[in-house]
């Protein structure tokens, strides 16, 4: 493998966001970086909100699930992700049909605002703390699984070490976000989430090329591997199908609809109409997508078989330069080492996973240096300060969480845990729970909370009653709680917050 030759192609690509962004945040303000000053067209944002949605993570673990076997506690096997993003599918058009309208009728920077309106400060700031924490955590979880596999299969080898390579790529995140913000994003993304279609596409292609398959026939042997079961039907499973589906529903509502990062690209949009087909084209384009990702997953693993793989302790490995590997590690492993992929192939992966990467951490990046300019500093809201003094403090707080995204990452590399990322998306269900109920009760109900530091209370008490109950179930039952740790958090966090309410006196 030429490192160096990949190492160019990867630096002109970095060159290329530059340039746009040098375009696109010209005569940029703080409106342009928080809404793009909500000209922002809908097709770029569907289209660039794929990169977002979908991240390394998707890129490099959806391939990996497919060979892993069926039955086991915490992954899934064969196709059955798939159920997961069918409840994406339906949980897009909560948000298209119930959030926007909402959003754009309070004319919202930060969607974090509403709760502030509808409740008080104290729940504008929460809503906003818990995004932060979340979004941080989550964001820089899916980098450090980027980064642990450019840094094992790539720059490594050239002595560079971890540390170095995190630097790198966050500094390349923060120069081209620093100036345009959402402005320029919202175009990066859209020539991101191209590079990650392009490098899958091109992969499949090339393994149905060599293993001389069409995709019928690649199909069929897929089936006779037992990769494309769909249904986990183990009611105690934490993949049980229907749980999966609904988890995934109430998972988008709250990692995209209550999540500032997805929804700033939405009301950055000319008007609701525009911004309701961007949500609903963006997931029907997810559906074919993640269905293409799990069919690669599957031919690489008959590539691998072909290639020397083999079955041992109840999962799938390969043989390559860096001892066995498996799930997470099998595309990098083919596409990075000799005697596998051929360069080109080397070059569009490496490609595609950065432009993978970027998305998920510009837009984390730009999100949360915005809800806490908006929510916590109350930036819109001071007349004190000059537009200048403004953006100035915004540039501080954006180079800030760069920092601390530097910090988190190093983090996870010294836990080194290869489940890390399992882990954080349960933690997930933790820190988004708050969120939807919080929500759910503003929206669902008339009434008012008027209790100090009630709000604060019952979302602390209702993540630490969810770890409670989700303990007990799996210590002292066969049932295992899965993805629908969230709406168990957020029911929880909505039933506290009735019993503390009162009914409202004023008809708004």
């Amino acid at each position: 493998m030429n490192t160096t030759f990949i190492l160019l192609c990867v630096i002109v690509y970095f060159v290329g966001l530059l340039i746009i962004a040098f375009f696109t945040s010209r005569n940029s303000d703080n409106q342009s970086f928080f809404i793009g000053n909500k000209k922002s067209k809908w097709w770029l944002v569907a289209f660039g909100m794929i990169g977002t949605s979908l991240s390394g993570v998707t890129f490099i673990s959806v391939p990996g699930t497919v060979g892993k076997l069926t039955g086991t506690e915490y992954l899934y096997g064969g196709f059955e992700y798939y159920m997961m993003v069918i409840g994406f599918f339906l949980g897009y058009f909560i948000v298209a049909f119930v959030l926007l309208p909402l959003y754009y009728k309070m004319n919202l920077t930060s969607i974090y605002t509403y709760l502030g309106k509808r409740f008080n400060v104290e729940a504008h700031k929460i809503g906003s703390i818990f995004f932060i924490i979340s979004r941080s955590i989550g964001a820089t979880a899916r980098l450090y699984l980027v980064v642990n596999v450019l840094q094992i299969f790539l720059l490594g080898q050239l002595g560079i070490p971890f540390w170095i390579t995190t630097f790198i790529l966050l500094l390349m995140i923060l120069l081209y976000t620093f100036e345009g913000g959402v402005k320029t994003i919202v175009i990066t993304d859209t020539l991101q989430t191209s590079f990650m279609i392009i490098s899958l596409i091109a992969c499949i292609g090339f393994i149905l090329s060599h293993l001389n398959l069409s995709i019928g026939e690649a199909f069929n042997q897929l089936q006779a591997q037992n990769y494309t079961h769909l249904l986990n039907t183990d009611v105690n499973s934490k993949t049980y199908f229907l749980k999966t589906v609904l988890g995934g529903m109430f998972i988008t509502i709250a990692m995209t609809g209550l999540d500032q990062e997805m929804m700033q690209k939405n009301i950055s949009v000319d008007n609701l109409k525009n911004s309701k087909k961007n949500m609903l084209t963006f997931a029907g384009t997810l559906l074919f997508v993640n269905l293409a990702f799990l069919f690669l997953g599957g031919l690489l693993y008959l590539y691998a078989i072909k290639n020397g793989g083999f079955y041992a302790d109840g999962g799938f490995f390969l043989k390559a330069e860096s001892g066995n590997v498996m799930g997470d590690d099998l595309f990098p492993a083919l596409s990075l080492q000799e005697g596998y992929f051929p360069l080109f192939i080397s070059v569009i992966f490496i490609i595609g996973l950065i432009s993978a990467l970027f998305p998920s951490a510009d837009g984390a990046l730009t999100a949360v240096t915005s809800s806490f300019c908006v929510d916590l500093l109350k930036m819109n809201e001071d007349t004190t300060k000059t537009e200048k003094q403004k953006k100035r403090t915004r540039l501080t707080v954006h180079l800030t969480f760069t920092v601390v995204f530097f910090i988190l990452i190093l983090i996870f590399k010294a836990i080194n845990d290869k489940s890390i990322v399992y882990l954080i998306m349960e933690v997930a269900g933790y820190t988004y729970g708050p969120l939807l109920g919080l929500f759910a009760f503003g929206i669902l109900t008339r009434r008012n909370i008027n209790l100090n530091y009630g709000i604060l209370g019952i979302t602390l008490f209702a993540p630490i009653l969810t770890y409670l109950i989700n303990y007990l179930v799996t210590n002292h039952t066969d049932y295992r709680i899965g993805v629908e740790l969230i709406i168990l958090n957020g029911f929880l966090t909505f039933v506290g917050l009735w019993l503390i309410s009162h009914r409202r006196t004023l008809i708004e």
